[in-house]
């Protein structure tokens, strides 16, 4: 049976470590542009017990997400045994473009997969590479595609990769940017004649008319800013609220589709945006199946000290637990996992996967 499998993955993580402690010197102001009065040190230990986050890492200075992107996918490479001019696509799924330290401009032009695909050298011309913008769900939207194109006939092989450094792009006034963080995590996709192994179904989301503005580009709340001035800006009550009632729901539909009984499930690689968030939706998915019980270490985390680096949180998180740097969360053949998403725009995916 042909599916898409995955024969190779890597992730760059930043070495600059940022910590709460760095936020506790930062005067935070709300969306009416009016200072928090409540001390920084209190709303930093608040937003840990919230989001689980203690740390995040920021891309060193000279470094890009093209950059991050290219660390990524030579890992990945490497890691498939795979002569990189054998790819027929590069997909890289980003929101910002190449943002250089202390530019307050985002830069696409040429995409960020031409720049990737000159980074690795590849001169095969048939090997075509593209952008994906779908918010923090980019990366996984960008294995959906893969598997399409293949069933279609139009490729055999290809990198998706997801990379920001969002870092660049955050306000420091603003309590939610202490959520965000800088990496890059990369996949090869095969089609494949597998015994199992592969992408076993997929469910995909949209919702934009009143949701369509819960993650935008805003001006800074410090009342003194420059308006011309944008940064990443999130509506946190309303996406969790968003993800909560739908996310789960998209979950369910894709191991239907894949007639996958929950109690197969080995391990959900879920977005890495919010703890409690997340814990809610794998409760909601396990309700919507009737089952008040959750199997222990059924969601691996890492959060807690990478943050949420939109794109790259989930390649990231597989590649770690691929290759036993997560020893508590381990996979052999024949598990199913699921991956799932939900970001800007605002949108959700998930994929079934057979390891």
């Amino acid at each position: 049976m042909l599916r898409t499998v995955i024969i190779g993955s890597g992730c760059y993580v930043p070495e600059e470590i940022k910590t709460n402690r760095d936020f506790t010197v930062h005067d935070f102001y709300g969306e009416d542009h009016k200072k928090i009065s409540t001390p920084p040190d209190v709303v930093t230990q608040k937003f840990q017990e919230i989001t689980g986050i203690e740390e995040r890492r920021y891309a060193e200075h000279d470094h890009t997400s093209s950059d991050l992107a290219y660390f990524a996918s030579v890992k990945a490479i490497e890691d498939a045994k795979i002569d990189p001019e054998t790819l027929d696509q590069i997909i890289f799924a980003h929101n910002y473009g190449d943002v250089t330290k202390h530019h307050i401009q985002t830069d696409a032009v040429p995409s960020l997969a031409s720049r990737l695909k000159q980074k690795l050298g590849i001169r095969n011309p048939s090997c075509i590479a593209y952008d994906i913008l779908f918010g923090c769900p980019g990366w996984l939207q960008g294995v959906i595609h893969s598997d399409a194109f293949f069933k279609a006939g139009i490729a055999k092989r290809i990198l998706v990769v997801g990379s920001e450094t969002l870092s660049r792009v955050i306000d420091p006034y603003d309590r939610d940017s202490m959520i965000f963080s800088d990496g890059a995590g990369a996949t090869i996709l095969e089609y494949q004649d597998t015994t199992g192994s592969g992408i076993l179904a997929c469910s995909v989301q949209s919702h934009c008319v009143d949701e369509a503005g819960f993650i935008n580009f805003g001006k800074s709340y410090f009342p003194d800013s420059d308006p011309r001035i944008r940064y990443i800006k999130m509506k946190g009550r309303k996406v969790y609220e968003y993800a909560i009632k739908n996310v789960p729901a998209a979950m369910k539909e894709c191991l239907d589709n894949a007639n996958v009984d929950i109690h197969q499930l080995k391990k959900v690689f879920i977005h890495q945006a919010n703890e409690k968030m997340d814990e809610g939706i794998i409760k909601t998915l396990y309700k919507l199946y009737g089952l008040k019980q959750i199997p222990e270490g059924i969601m691996p985390m890492s959060i807690h000290k990478f943050g949420n680096s939109s794109v790259a949180t989930i390649p990231t998180l597989y590649d770690m637990v691929i290759h036993n740097e997560m020893p508590e969360h381990e996979l052999k053949q024949g598990d199913i996992i699921l991956f799932a998403s939900v970001g800007a725009g605002m949108n959700i995916n998930a994929v079934c996967y057979q390891m």
